[in-house]
């Protein structure tokens, strides 16, 4: 599939720019003639100009996608149709991205196509979970339900990633201002105070003297420690990306106190849910928790669940490889054995994943609580410590000006 940039003149009169993924050129074409629109311009979009979001770029955000299901459901409820439902969700769509993938399909089922080839075509876009549910549906005849239960799922992805997003972004920004508050106090106020004492002409503390040779280095070779911070932010970022940083970044993240425990129960809850919802559509088991391990984001737990689809398919309960991998909670192996047993395993990864969701907009709290004063409590140490500096020889100088 490419990728195509194209100018078109809308029935309204309206000049309308974006990108579409298509086959071919004519198909591209195909598709915006389709929706009576005049064709200015349509040519293979690269390098640059290419649309993040379309074959394998940027992942549509789980709200967008929410959002789609949502306004699917209501509008194939009402007794429109599949074919027509995508074409009024291809206009009304405000993620261009998203629009442009929903109007290819449309292109696809117009000509007959079942709608999960048609999205699997736009894997880049939809998801394979939800592609795999579509698909069930279509077979069952509850589409409908499908997307309600996809607009369900994709809502509480939302929601843990925001929690978790929440739990790591602030204290990244107060560690971004205790370094910014510290930086202008050594760069700009300290050298000011530090000329009116070198112009008195009195012996600095040992203390005053530390704090003296600090700013001295800020001053000098603040570029130096520029590039150093950039380096480290792009070296990190490079290592993330290969095998062994992948590995490191996924173990690092579990064993971190207290965000460690976050990452554990986001997971859980991300598993309860995901295999809830595949399972109540009609998906294999198997193949639920193939895709529930391609959702995990910690290269820990997808290799704990390709472990356990080998085992599964051996014909070994779910519950066993959960609780020889060591990295699910008790009380996890313990609702999903329950849950084999009784043959209500459904119900048992809904109570799974609400309780962790919930757990994991506590621990989120709790995080923030601890963190918190935590990072304040170091701010007033450093700025103490600067304080304590400048106010030494100006103690000193008094006395000696007293005696």
């Amino acid at each position: 599939m490419a990728q195509f940039a194209y100018r078109v003149m809308t029935p309204a009169g309206k000049e309308k720019k974006g990108h579409i993924e298509a086959k071919s050129r004519d198909a591209a074409m195909s598709v915006l003639k389709a929706d009576k629109n005049v064709i200015i311009s349509c040519q293979e979009a690269t390098g640059l100009k290419k649309q993040v979001g379309l074959g394998g770029g940027k992942k549509i955000k789980p709200r967008d996608l929410s959002v789609f299901c949502h306004q699917f459901e209501s509008i194939n409820g009402a007794g429109v149709s599949v074919v027509d439902s995508f074409m009024m969700l291809g206009d009304q769509t405000e993620n261009p991205s998203l629009a442009a993938a929903i109007k290819a399909t449309h292109h696809d089922i117009s000509k007959g196509d079942p709608l999960a080839v048609a999205m699997r075509r736009r894997s880049g876009v939809f998801p394979e979970m939800l592609c795999n549910m579509v698909e069930a549906g279509e077979a069952s005849g509850s589409l409908d339900k499908s997307f309600s239960r996809m607009a369900v799922q994709f809502e509480k992805d939302a929601a843990l990633q925001s929690a978790v997003k929440k739990a790591i972004t602030y204290p990244i920004i107060l560690i971004i201002v205790l370094v910014a508050v510290i930086f202008i106090l050594m760069t700009f106020v300290i050298p000011q105070f530090m000329g009116m004492f070198a112009d008195l002409g009195t012996e600095m503390p040992a203390i005053t003297m530390n704090l003296i040779h600090v700013s001295n280095f800020f001053v000098n070779y603040w570029w130096l420690l520029l590039i150093i911070i950039v380096g480290l932010v792009f070296g990190i970022k490079l290592f993330s990306k290969t095998d062994y940083g992948r590995e490191v970044t996924s173990s690092l993240a579990l064993k971190v106190p207290v965000l460690g425990g976050v990452k554990t129960k986001s997971a859980c809850a991300r598993l309860g849910r995901t295999l809830c919802t595949l399972l109540a559509a009609g998906v294999p088991m198997v193949d639920a928790i193939e895709i529930t391990g391609k959702s995990m984001e910690n290269l820990y737990y997808k290799r704990a669940m390709r472990e356990a689809k080998e085992q599964v398919m051996r014909g070994v309960p779910l519950s066993k490889p959960l609780k020889s991998c060591g990295l699910f909670p008790s009380m996890v192996i313990h609702m999903v054995s329950i849950g084999e047993e009784t043959g209500n395993i459904e119900t048992m990864l809904e109570n799974v994943a609400t309780y962790y969701e919930e757990d994991v907009q506590l621990a989120t709290e709790q995080m923030m609580t601890i963190l918190e004063p935590l990072i304040i409590v170091v701010m007033a140490v450093v700025v103490g410590y600067i304080v304590i500096a400048i106010l030494t020889p100006m103690f000193t100088l008094y006395e000696s000006l007293s005696s």
